[in-house]
């Protein structure tokens, strides 16, 4: 995730490379972090400034224990932003307050200000927060633990990229094509390892655009665990990733020391307009056996052919919930709106920030919290009822790969359709799988569907969205108001939290639109832009922006022929033909 990635959410994103619910009191971890600018140069080809924590970039890694207490005081010393940060795979148990997205659950914090979350990115600030369980049931399987990100890097700033990538002037919605892939921040990565030696490793995508293909020559990996749920080992020798998903695998080292593998990493290009010839799509690192070994370069594949996270089971066994009580379908596709840029919809609705967090909205409308009108008409929103089995149909009209991400729960995947096969369609459904895999993070194919189940029992504001920023930022998101009225009964804000709303002048009661006498009056809430005109498409608005330029140019053309001074010849020339033709 990125900062300030737009007008109605501007998370700075944590990624989890593993999350599980705490079952005993222990510790109580602080950071204290300023959060401000540094410069980075990770792939060598530009320095740039980054958003580190306490001057230091890359992160460090954190770590803490299963039922530590977390506190982080958060500065906010950037200056010439606002910000907000999200612990991605924390599901915010009974602290909803502190799940982050700017507009859903808080306002932004404001340059100068402090901001404290206490609970049980493109830009920079982005790593692993490793969470040390010890009931893992895969301990004594290994002997060490490595943590590894994957990620692609952009070399200018974000405002910069959003205000190219959302304009008249790139009506596809081209996205911005990242200069480089990264691994743990760096490239030439090397990880020393023991002979006979079995690692954990713990993979996160901390990207903001690209999946990864991701294999290690001569090494088998066992999958063991996604987005922090333990499943039943799986045996792979490539995982795709998308951006925001997590793997655990253990890889056994080979006996013999005498030669050092690579790792690597590869962008997936499906995913690009356009590939430039100098971009290498690959990053790699090397598993050291001897560091006076060679460090070969990696074979070149012929084709990718990752494994299937559909075909995991959770090592818990637990089996699929019950039929669904309500079934929300979103239908995605994206399309230009009335100022020419290219936008990511839900049901014809691309998401706006609302006036009012609508965390606040639930929290402030009393029995009305529990109508969705409250919540305005452009944020896509979902009234939950406590302990619902709710199944969400997504169907994918877009020619493109999408992660998708529900906050505030792992999911069962119950179904994911091949490329190209429209919308689910029920009742060629005969059976779901009986032990579905669980995670936070799902990939829809191009023009392909999901469906996936969760049980309604963490009261809360969860943002479900699209986890390629660049979508996010065009509106590709929902938004799950649980068990409201039960919500009321237990959350109450941090003057903090309020007060960031304050200096942004931002209500912080109401409904969508601020209004708290009558709360489903949505007069004054903020709108999506415009339509087109009826007629208008994509290629029109190609074909007329480069109908103006050309008309530019033509007549600068002529202005620039009819400036310069006549040449004698040229004047020869047209008294011959006045000569010729009279006059």
């Amino acid at each position: 995730m990125a900062l300030s990635l737009s007008s109605f959410l501007n998370p700075i994103a944590i990624l989890l490379s593993i999350w599980l619910v705490p079952t005993v009191v222990a510790d109580t971890v602080t950071f204290d972090w300023d959060i401000g600018w540094t410069r980075a140069n990770p792939d060598g080809l530009a320095e740039r400034p980054v958003i580190g924590i306490n001057g230091q970039w890359p992160l460090p890694l954190l770590n803490i224990t299963k039922g530590d207490r977390v506190i982080v005081n958060m500065n906010n010393k950037l200056g010439n932003e606002s910000t907000s940060m999200h612990f991605h795979g924390m599901f915010q148990n009974g602290t909803s307050d502190m799940d982050g997205p700017v507009g859903v659950t808080q306002c932004d914090v404001p340059p100068g200000s402090s901001f404290r979350l206490n609970f049980t990115y493109p830009d920079g600030l982005r790593g692993q927060l490793v969470v040390h369980d010890p009931e893992n049931p895969y301990l004594g399987q290994y002997d060490a633990e490595i943590p590894l990100t994957l990620s692609d890097w952009y070399h200018d700033e974000m405002p910069g990229l959003i205000a190219g990538f959302i304009s008249y002037k790139n009506p596809t919605g081209a996205e911005p094509v990242p200069k480089s892939a990264l691994m743990n921040d760096t490239q030439n990565l090397t990880v020393a390892v023991e002979p006979g030696k079995t690692y954990y490793v713990r993979l996160s995508n901390i990207g903001a655009f690209a999946g990864q293909y991701f294999w290690i020559e001569g090494h088998t990996m066992r999958v063991i665990e996604v987005d922090g749920v333990y499943t039943d080992p799986a045996e792979t020798d490539m995982i795709y990733i998308t951006a925001s998903q997590r793997y655990g695998f253990l890889v056994t080292m080979k006996a013999d020391s005498s030669a050092n593998f690579a790792m690597v990493g590869s962008m997936d290009t499906d995913l690009f307009d356009k590939v430039p010839a100098t971009l290498n799509t690959n990053v790699t690192g090397w598993l050291v056996y001897d560091d006076g070994a060679p460090k070969v370069a990696a074979a070149l594949l012929e084709e990718f052919r990752p494994f299937d996270d559909m075909t995991l089971r959770p090592q818990d066994g637990m089996e699929i919930l019950g039929d669904a009580d309500l079934t929300v379908t979103l239908d995605l596709s994206m399309n230009n709106l009335g100022d020419g840029a290219n936008y990511a919809f839900f049901n014809d609705i691309t998401y706006t920030r609302p006036v009012v967090p609508t965390l606040y909205s639930a929290l402030t409308t009393g029995v009305n919290a529990n109508d969705v009108a409250v919540y305005g008409e452009y944020t896509n929103s979902y009234v939950l009822q406590k302990d619902e089995i709710v199944d969400i149909v997504l169907n994918n009209a877009d020619k493109g790969k999408h992660p998708f991400h529900l906050h505030g729960h792992n999911f069962q995947a119950i179904y994911r359709g091949p490329d190209n096969e429209g919308s689910y369609n029920a009742t060629n459904e005969t059976a779901f799988p009986v032990t579905p895999m669980r995670r936070d993070v799902l990939m829809v194919r191009p023009l392909g569907n999901f469906v996936i189940r969760f049980k309604a029992d963490n009261p809360g504001v969860w943002f479900f969205h699209c986890h390629i920023d660049w979508h996010l930022i065009t509106g590709l998101a929902a938004t799950f108001i649980e068990a409201p009225l039960e919500l009321q009964k237990t959350l109450t804000i941090p003057e903090d939290h309020l007060e960031a709303c304050r200096v942004f002048g931002v209500p912080v009661a109401g409904n969508a639109a601020g209004n708290t006498v009558d709360v489903l009056n949505l007069e004054g809430q903020n709108r999506a832009v415009a339509p087109l005109p009826a007629g208008f498409t994509a290629r029109g608005i190609v074909a007329l922006v480069f109908s103006c330029i050309s008309a530019f140019l033509g007549m600068a053309v002529i202005a620039w022929y009819g400036a310069a001074p006549v040449s004698t010849a040229e004047l020869a020339c047209a008294k011959r033909f006045v000569a010729k033709h009279g006059g």
